[in-house]
């Protein structure tokens, strides 16, 4: 037996998952009423040359409230794969250009990749394509370990996601390659 037969691949997030995921991100958006739905989308229309694009903070703790409220009761396994989900997404957004457009320090860089997951499947997708399109200095700190928390206080101990990745920033090699 090699050291490459005993290697485990990383878990990923299913399509199930993802898709479960923003379901239950726009449903806990739903709860908030309409107002937020517009000026989610204005976000993602906006020129951030003459917006700033900071009306949905006062938003964004009624928003992880609302969420935390939605999954409380689910069971592990779906807590689990929630945070693999979140944990994902972050991963994927770390990366130097976003940084530029956000800044922040470590945690900073990670509240503001929260925001960008936070507001929608639309937002994250129009960041990720062009990191302009991200809203300088903003964050959601509570959303970015909320699935982990909520396991940990549920059944005791903190979620293995099997990811092999972290939500850190600066942890993504491809995001920093060039920094």
């Amino acid at each position: 037996m090699t050291n490459s037969d005993l290697e485990v691949s990383p878990t990923l997030p299913t399509a199930e998952e993802e898709d479960r995921f923003w379901a239950l991100v726009e449903q806990a958006w739903a709860g908030l009423g309409p107002e937020q739905a517009v000026l989610r989308r204005a976000l993602v229309d906006r020129d951030p040359a003459h917006d700033d694009g900071y009306a949905m903070d006062r938003w964004l703790d009624p928003f992880v409230a609302e969420l935390r409220r939605l999954s409380t009761e689910l069971p592990r396994a779906e807590l689990v794969a929630l945070d693999r989900v979140v944990e994902r997404k972050l991963y994927d957004i770390d990366r130097a250009d976003i940084h530029e457009i956000t800044d922040g320090s470590d945690d900073g860089f990670l509240y503001a990749r929260g925001h960008i997951v936070a507001l929608g499947r639309e937002f994250y997708e129009a960041v990720k394509a062009n990191p302009v399109t991200a809203v300088p200095d903003a964050g959601c700190e509570g959303f970015c370990y909320l699935f982990s928390h909520l396991h940990h206080e549920r059944f005791g101990d903190w979620p293995d996601t099997g990811s092999g990745i972290s939500r850190e920033s600066c942890t993504n090699p491809a995001g920093w390659a060039d920094a």
